[in-house]
């Protein structure tokens, strides 16, 4: 007698206490993931920036019901920022403590009532948790986009999420670059413990935060103006060049005292680094001269030959 083969369990016959969300850590399991997106996802897979974790939504025989993904936090948005009241420093130093869901895929062929609720809350219960032990540090607030076209963000509303405005209509395309595409999302919120949005624009964060803001890379707050003013003083310096090219003498002492101002680290790789994060309008108060792609940061070979001729007795003269 021929043995019956076993029919595939109906997701209706699915327990939602059977649900389990499991980190996905190996690079063949994330394949899949992105496999599933491709497929099923209506914007398809996901280029994740930065820091990011990866979910699988499994039921009791290990088989997958969905796919979450977590990343970076938005730079900028001004519904968000503006309900978090932090100030532009703050935003800056703590933004690592904001998450996105940048995706959330229910398999079309496998959901079923209330699925969606319970893969959210399983997930969030435990994506602080797995993002300080994978990046050593905790997150408290987690952001994410609805598209109106497309859904209603019912799920998200259900499960406690915060909807607080809507978006400028532009994409992120890599890590520091957007694009207008003229279609606002819906911007949704969820603070993972008591008082996160309190702590993020508090004077100061609780300890067991602190290391976000210690791994933070300092940054220069003078003005462009403040900078002018200090580029006079140095304006008497000597150059050793007969020909100046990009970036006067004085433009690199004055990049390394304001490097010395914000505590940064002033090797030549860590001014190049340093100087790079700088605004093109404190770059062009710096005295840069301008190119075709604004006011470029010096390199580290640029500030090695500084060293090696900068005179020592002239800039003590100078600030004496």
């Amino acid at each position: 007698m021929q043995k019956a083969i076993p029919r595939p369990e109906s997701p209706a016959l699915i327990s939602l206490s059977e649900v389990k969300s499991e980190l996905l850590s190996c690079s063949k399991t994330k394949a899949r993931a992105r496999g599933l997106l491709a497929k099923y996802h209506y914007l398809g897979d996901v280029q994740a920036v930065g820091e990011q974790l990866f979910y699988a939504m499994v039921d009791s025989r290990g088989d997958w019901l969905g796919v979450l993904v977590f990343c970076a936090a938005s730079r900028r948005l001004r519904a968000r920022d503006q309900w978090i009241a932090w100030s532009e420093e703050q935003r800056r130093r703590r933004l690592p403590l904001v998450v996105n869901n940048c995706r959330f895929l229910l398999l079309p062929h496998k959901t079923f009532p209330n699925l969606g609720s319970r893969s959210l809350r399983l997930t969030l219960d435990r994506l602080s948790a797995d993002w300080q032990e994978r990046y050593g540090h905790p997150v408290v607030l987690v952001e994410t986009f609805v598209d109106p076209e497309q859904f209603s963000g019912t799920v998200y509303s259900a499960n406690g999420w915060q909807e607080l405005g809507t978006t400028d209509g532009f994409g992120r395309v890599r890590r520091d670059f957007y694009v207008q595409h003229n279609k606002p999302k819906r911007l949704f919120a969820r603070e993972l413990c008591k008082n996160a949005r309190r702590s993020l624009q508090a004077e100061k964060l609780k300890p067991a935060l602190l290391m976000v803001e210690a791994k933070t890379h300092p940054r220069s707050t003078q003005s462009p103006s403040e900078i002018r003013s200090l580029v006079e003083h140095l304006k008497r310096m000597p150059d050793y060049r007969k020909h100046i090219g990009i970036y006067p003498l004085w433009s690199l002492v004055a990049i390394s005292l304001l490097a010395h101002l914000c505590g940064a680290p002033r090797g030549q790789k860590e001014l190049a680094k340093f100087a790079k994060g700088l605004s093109q309008g404190q770059r062009r108060a710096l005295g840069i001269r301008l190119q075709s792609n604004g006011y470029p940061p010096p390199s580290q070979p640029t500030f090695c030959r500084m060293m090696k001729h900068l005179s020592a007795d002239a800039l003590e003269k100078i600030f004496l």
